[in-house]
């Protein structure tokens, strides 16, 4: 690394109890050797932009056949009052699932794949599905009723769940590394059923709209209203419930690790189990009498989301702890200050040190101050990743990427230490995190330009989100 691009030479890497420096780390390798860039490959299926292309192609299509199919079944004027009645909830329910993964979120195309997942390619499975196995049933019982009751009781939580819970197994699979926890699979799964039970509510509220234009009814007595108060006012939480516990069992199953394999097979099919389960018993609730709905929904829905909601929350502040338990050891090494994981394990100081860092560089210009803070945030997303990392190789054994992981993750914090670190610094202050004798520090020299090394300060440039193609942190100054 190029002695104008850092104002002190690096620390050394901490290692893992019992394991050796060698095995393992060494010093992170000069400047010129951090290029994270995709190795080329010659097939064209390999490429991730060919794979990126496939998926958004077959969603795509995926979206308009079912599209085409609810329009057909609800009619063009019943689509649109579907449509804009079942946008409603939507951004309350992607909100609380992107808040509650806020101390390590993940990649936005993630949660995007998993939303059109879910109002696409399960939506469709699940309403081809659903009506031919209902169909076949009717035929073979001679029941339409019957095979209505158990279409609804039976055949949809199989088909619905087990087609939403294949978004959240290809994300377990194939994007491992931003799925960790708990956390990551209940916000994976919650994206997957809000997408679920959009286009589901766009049927449901057509065909309503649709019923009440034949029989004339109109205001609060109307069919529309009615099926909007149950399914978006009430239950808007359903879908999402009940896929999470499938997210759950991933989840846990991540927690475990590549060593118990058993657990990874056997603990996904148990929150599947339940999923299934909870939606059937939903489902089914009309049949225990007049008041069986309000009974399940009072008695089971309701304490079942609260159930849910203090697991997240637990699991998420788990997260935290685990920054203070796992971040000291690189402090003491040096690469952190000792306030730094006291500020990381906070919630608020982590707003603080946004707030400050860009307020120290906003003037006078305020791109700086945001690419400020943004480096902020970078760096606090880094520096949970790293917790993770080592937490993951404490209870698992550290793997063949753990001392390249590391190093890179390392490396990226390295860059926006001058930036990070007296911010970081000061809200560990500010909020009581670190026990004082003093008033918390003032701004840092810089509260106009970033120097970088030791010449002439220069603009900040803007933060980078990923580790391929150009990276103005590594370019030589």
């Amino acid at each position: 690394m190029s002695e104008g691009s850092v104002q002190h030479q690096q620390p050394a890497v901490p290692v893992l109890e019992e394991q050796q420096l060698d095995e393992f780390l060494g010093a992170v390798p000069e400047r010129g050797q951090w290029r994270y860039r995709p190795r080329r490959v010659g097939m064209v299926w390999r490429s991730k932009a060919f794979r990126a292309g496939a998926v958004i192609t077959m969603l795509a299509l995926c979206g308009l056949v079912i599209l085409a199919l609810v329009r057909r079944q609800t009619g063009t004027e019943g689509f649109l009052v579907g449509l804009g009645l079942a946008v409603l909830p939507v951004p309350l329910l992607m909100a609380a699932f992107r808040w509650l993964d806020r101390v390590e979120p993940g990649p936005w195309r993630n949660l995007l794949f998993a939303f059109a997942w879910g109002a696409c390619a399960a939506a469709l499975v699940a309403i081809i599905a659903n009506s031919f196995a209902t169909q076949w049933i009717a035929t073979a019982t001679a029941d339409p009723a019957g095979a209505d009751t158990l279409g609804a009781t039976v055949v949809a939580p199989v088909v619905e769940e087990s087609a939403k819970a294949v978004a959240v197994l290809l994300i377990f699979l194939f994007r491992r590394r931003q799925f960790g926890g708990i956390v990551d699979g209940i916000v994976v799964a919650g994206f997957t059923a809000t997408g679920f039970a959009f286009t589901e509510n766009i049927l449901y509220l057509g065909n309503a709209f649709g019923e009440d234009q034949q029989l004339g009814t109109t205001g609060f007595a109307s069919v529309t209203v009615g099926t909007f108060f149950v399914r978006v006012v009430m239950s808007p939480f359903a879908h999402p419930l009940f896929t999470v516990l499938s997210g759950i069992g991933f989840g846990i199953a991540a927690l475990g690790g590549a060593r118990h394999r058993v657990r990874r097979v056997v603990l996904p099919l148990v929150g599947l189990g339940l999923a299934m389960g909870m939606h059937a018993l939903w489902n089914g609730s009309s049949s225990f009498g007049p008041y069986g709905f309000y009974l399940v929904y009072g008695a089971f829905m309701m304490p079942s989301l609260g159930l849910v909601t203090w697991l997240a929350i637990w699991s998420r502040q788990r997260e935290l702890r685990t920054l203070s338990t796992e971040l000291p050891v690189y402090a003491a090494a040096g690469w952190l200050t000792p306030a730094e994981p006291l500020a990381l394990a906070s919630m608020r100081a982590r707003g603080v040190a946004r707030d400050m860092a860009r307020h120290w560089n906003s003037h006078p210009d305020p791109a700086r101050g945001r690419a400020a803070a943004r480096a902020v945030a970078e760096y606090e997303s880094f520096a949970t990743s790293l917790a993770m990392l080592r937490r993951r190789a404490r209870h698992d054994g550290a793997g063949r990427d753990f001392a390249v992981r590391e190093q890179e993750l390392l490396h990226h914090l390295w860059h926006r230490r001058d930036i990070a670190g007296p911010a970081l610094t000061y809200a560990a202050h500010a909020t009581g995190r670190l026990r004082r004798a003093h008033r918390p520090p003032g701004p840092p020299p810089f509260p106009r330009q970033v120097p970088y090394g030791n010449g002439p300060p220069q603009q900040l440039p803007a933060p980078h989100r990923h580790y391929g193609g150009h990276n103005p942190y590594l370019e030589d100054r």
